[in-house]
């Protein structure tokens, strides 16, 4: 006998399911309360459960898996297809249960509590570096207004507030003096909480085989290592390397009708987040006074801009292949002569 195939429309309070018994062909819809969840699976013969890949799929994932039950994590944007009609609870699973029987819509890979952990230090980290960076402009933008202009970049700005504070005081009323110390030292505490993340996801790399394998690369860090890592898991959720490269959004989109097909530029679909560091880790391999030779003849006829794109392509297919394959890295890069 077949093994029925739910969709479930996950939100915080209640959940929406939608299933057709393989047997009869019955439509059964039914709602549930965040408590009832489990207690229902766990009634239930094993099947595969379908929900989108968004806030807290992962814990449910991890929940029906451990009743024995098979959990396909579909991408949010690819199931909004599938949705037809108004939008509501019981329209969104029935459309999760349709995206299942296409094949060609992506499954997200179901992640650990450790690779959700490491994650999470990250997007605090981000949190605070943005905030941090949110400050700075408005205190720029502040002494700005008394005709006060800082350095460009923020250590700059900073060192410069720091050696020119008498200079500073005589231009600023006793009121913006006092906001000045507030922002200065909210801004110190800002930096000790992004430090301390960086501690943290540094013990993570410590900690993480994968991890430390992967910051053996060139152009890739600690960061880009154990969120590379954390990501991938052992790269089983992707087919091969070329398809988790795609999934970061670092493969050109193309376009084409009558036999022609164009290509243009990356769809920078997927995680912004991991695209980011394997770009930047790629501009500094560019940048490098004697750059490996593949690079530096790909830099004699193609733009920079799209070089670092092509060696973050392929810094994402290495990841892919050692996590996969367990493998240290092993070093192919020439010098150029």
């Amino acid at each position: 006998m077949n093994a029925t195939t739910y969709g479930m429309d996950i939100a915080k309070n209640v959940f929406q399911l939608h299933w057709v018994d393989p047997g009869s062909g019955e439509i059964h819809r039914k709602k549930l309360g965040r408590g009832k969840v489990v207690e229902f699976f766990a009634q239930r013969e094993p099947g595969v459960v379908a929900m989108e890949a968004c806030a807290g799929a992962h814990h449910w994932a991890r929940q029906l898996l451990s009743l024995g039950h098979r959990v396909e994590l579909l991408p949010a944007h690819q199931v909004r297809a599938f949705v037809s009609r108004n939008k509501d609870d019981a329209c969104d699973a029935r459309g999760i249960w349709l995206a299942t029987q296409h094949h060609d819509v992506r499954r997200v890979p179901v992640k650990s509590v450790e690779q959700q952990a490491q994650l999470s230090a990250h997007r605090v980290r981000s949190h605070w570096v943005s905030v941090r960076t949110a400050s700075v402009n408005m205190l720029r933008g502040l002494l700005y207004e008394f005709g006060i202009a800082l350095p460009k970049g923020r250590p700059a700005g900073l060192r410069w507030i720091a050696d020119n504070r008498a200079h500073i005081e005589a231009q600023l009323p006793p009121a913006m003096v006092r906001l000045l110390d507030d922002q200065l030292q909210a801004l110190r505490e800002l930096e000790q909480h992004a430090q301390a993340m960086e501690q943290q996801i540094r013990l993570d790399r410590n900690s993480n085989e994968t991890a430390r394998r992967l910051g053996a690369v060139p152009g890739i860090g600690l960061l880009g290592a154990t969120a590379l890592a954390a990501t991938l898991g052992d790269g089983s959720g992707w087919r091969n390397a070329r398809e988790f490269a795609c999934c970061l959004g670092l493969t050109p989109r193309h376009t084409g009708t009558g036999g022609k097909v164009r290509m243009g530029p990356i769809s920078k679909r997927g995680d912004a987040y991991l695209r980011t560091l394997l770009i930047h880790g790629a501009r500094n391999l560019v940048r490098l006074a004697n750059p490996p030779d593949w690079i530096a003849k790909l830099l004699q006829r193609r733009p920079h801009n799209v070089v670092a794109t092509a060696v973050a392509h392929k810094l994402a297919r290495i990841a892919w292949a050692m996590s996969a394959h367990g493998t240290p890295y092993q070093s192919r890069w020439a010098k150029a002569n």
